[in-house]
């Protein structure tokens, strides 16, 4: 059956208006979620690399913060909005890998209901203790855990936190059980810390360099595999004879499920763009923040990131007995 030729005129255009407009793209302002409340790593991130991927784009990036239910608030949101290169998100470690464990009612699926634009920045995860803690390196600090057991206060900013779930992995790579204490935030959290209220926790560098650096907390370890610029004197985890502690709170972009490539290809372009950029690169080391590789950039490097990270944290977090 043919079909009649206004019809076959009707589609041709309009399948040349939408090919124009996204040639054409961005022709407004693009906002980009960030599921976190402002002045927190991923907000930070988000505004630094943004900043940058305007001037590329012609257009500004406009930072929204929606904060709550761990990050999957805002992520919801964004994974649901119009697929048009006009809604963008800043994920992270937490909603793109640990919530499907957190959270059995998760509204989106982190590998399956996105378009994946590229890796952003990692922020390293530190390993801390209150300052007047008589422990003098990682491998003493791990006999005193292990030795006082579930005597141990450990401090984090919320189930669904990075702190939380990287305080779960290091106890089950330690073998340690210590008492969690909640907190409604880093900040309460890490207040808590420098009194010596609570005995340590994991969280990321972006937060904690600052009280390192002014001797307010005591830093046994960073969990990478090279020691960080930004705190050259804290060994890293292997260094200190841990193995299997790697980890990092990475941060990434993503556009709504069917965002057309052509699209996604100028954001991620911006992106890389953006981590070349020497300003932009140093104000994100400042922080310790480290910038992928160009072989770890892109969608198709971040898709698979996403996987790995799904199933690293799905097992580690639904046997802690702290999943919802």
């Amino acid at each position: 059956m043919k079909l009649p030729r206004l019809l076959l005129a009707a589609l041709g255009l309009a399948f040349a208006c939408q090919v124009g407009a996204q040639s054409k793209y961005p022709e407004r302002p693009v906002t980009m979620i960030v599921p976190f409340a402002a002045g927190g790593p991923t907000d930070v991130v988000a505004r630094i690399v943004g900043e940058h991927m305007s001037r590329t784009l012609g257009q500004q990036i406009v930072v929204e913060n929606v904060a709550g239910a761990g990050g999957t608030t805002g992520i919801t949101r964004g994974a649901q909005a119009s697929a048009d290169g006009y809604t963008i998100m800043m994920g992270h470690m937490g909603t793109h890998g640990a919530a499907p464990a957190l959270y059995p009612g998760l509204k989106y699926d982190p590998a399956k209901d996105f378009e994946p634009i590229g890796l952003a920045a990692g922020t390293p995860i530190l390993i801390v203790a209150r300052k007047n803690h008589p422990a003098t390196d990682l491998k003493s600090f791990i006999e005193w855990l292990k030795t006082n057991g579930d005597k141990v206060n450990m401090a984090h900013a919320g189930v669904g936190s990075v702190s939380h779930s990287t305080g779960v992995l290091f106890n089950s790579v330690v073998g340690v059980k210590p008492t969690f204490i909640t907190y409604k935030g880093t900040g309460p959290a890490l207040n808590d810390l420098m009194a010596g209220t609570v005995d340590f926790m994991t969280d990321q560098i972006v937060n904690v360099a600052p009280q390192v650096q002014g001797k307010t907390v005591k830093a046994f370890a960073i969990a990478t595999a090279t020691r960080s610029p930004a705190l050259a004197d804290v060994p890293t985890t292997k260094e200190g004879g841990l193995n299997g502690y790697e980890v990092s709170a990475w941060n990434a972009v993503f556009a709504p499920k069917g965002t057309p490539k052509e699209i996604v290809a100028k954001l991620t372009d911006a992106l890389d763009k953006a981590l070349d950029d020497e300003g932009t690169r140093k104000r994100l080391l400042d922080l310790g923040g480290v910038i992928p590789e160009k072989s770890g950039r892109g969608g198709a490097a971040l898709q698979t990131l996403v996987v790995s990270e799904v199933a690293r944290w799905t097992p580690v977090l639904k046997g802690s007995g702290d999943a919802k």
